[in-house]
């Protein structure tokens, strides 16, 4: 079976818009989009194409004027007045949040590693205001409903064929992509991988690699609680300055304040990551992080 980015793409939706927006935001639902539900309305349109191992997407997406003139507003603080139609400047800020988006998508899909997708990278290809005739062209498309401090907001983008396999949960399209493209980037059919080729998303497919008496053994350590911290930085220092430190005392470490944060599971490294903010406390968004084998055999579980 295909990987599958739907849940990539809520959760990086999400968290870039409230990133960006300093609002609460995640993605309620996704349903095939009804048009008519916008033929009043105007749209920004964002076309991004999306380069895999073997593969290149189109995505469009639409920014209906209810969710713009918001994204907008909220982006200069909810300063001044909330705009009623779409101009330049609302372009401009959907624009770079949608590229911000597809970026937090592009760096998660290539913390996976997938098999059948390989890594990503992205290219905006142009935006524009464009009025219901227009997106009532478009095919495959679907409606994200946001909640914004739980306001909402639709968001929809239109997927070309080649992907919706791999976005079953948001399509419903759970046929296997064509066959040459799965055999020209890993070199073996589909009913081959699924037996030998575990992926980073789905650890039933580890342990199908497992002897049954594995298996079972396996299973008995999954409830183990492990701790997990973040590793700030680190530096060496002498202990006649250790015990001269008083209240007050700035320590300078030496990681750089754009460099990853490491991930430890009972004091190992299993992969990066960057902090964030989720509803007033500390959060860690995974930059990179390895498969299942290598996070078992790492912390001495494999």
């Amino acid at each position: 079976m295909a990987s599958d980015l739907s849940n990539i793409i809520k959760d990086e939706l999400a968290n870039t818009l409230e990133q960006l927006l300093s609002k609460t935001s995640r993605v309620e639902e996704t349903t095939e989009a009804d048009t008519q539900e916008f033929e009043t309305s105007q749209s920004v349109e964002v076309k991004v194409k999306f380069e895999f191992k073997d593969i290149s997407s189109s995505w469009v997406f639409f920014v209906p004027t209810i969710t713009a003139t918001k994204f907008e507003y909220f982006m200069l603080g909810g300063m001044g007045d909330l705009k009623e139609h779409i101009d330049d400047e609302i372009t401009d800020a959907v624009n770079e949040i949608i590229s911000n988006v597809c970026g937090s998508i592009s760096t998660a899909v290539n913390a996976q590693g997938f098999g059948d997708l390989g890594t990503v990278k992205f290219e905006t290809q142009g935006n524009e205001i464009i009025d219901y005739a227009k997106l009532s062209e478009a095919s495959n498309i679907y409606k994200l409903q946001l909640s914004l401090d739980d306001e909402k907001l639709p968001v929809l983008i239109s997927f070309d064929e080649i992907i919706l396999p791999f976005i079953s949960v948001i399509s419903g399209n759970t046929d296997e992509p064509p066959l040459s493209q799965v055999e020209s980037s890993t070199g073996m059919t589909p009913s081959a991988m699924s037996t030998t080729m575990p992926t980073s998303d789905n650890t039933s497919n580890l342990l199908a690699l497992l002897g049954e008496e594995s298996v079972d053994n396996l299973k008995l350590l999954f409830n183990i609680k492990l701790k997990l911290s973040v590793r700030l930085g680190t530096k060496l220092f002498l202990l006649k300055d250790i015990l001269r430190w008083d209240i007050g005392e700035i320590i300078e470490l030496e990681q750089m304040v754009n460099e990853p944060l490491e991930i430890l599971v009972n004091g190992i490294k299993i992969g990066e990551g960057e902090a964030v903010i989720v509803e007033g406390k500390f959060g860690l968004k995974i930059r990179s992080i390895g498969n299942e084998s290598s996070v078992l055999s790492q912390i001495g579980l494999g």
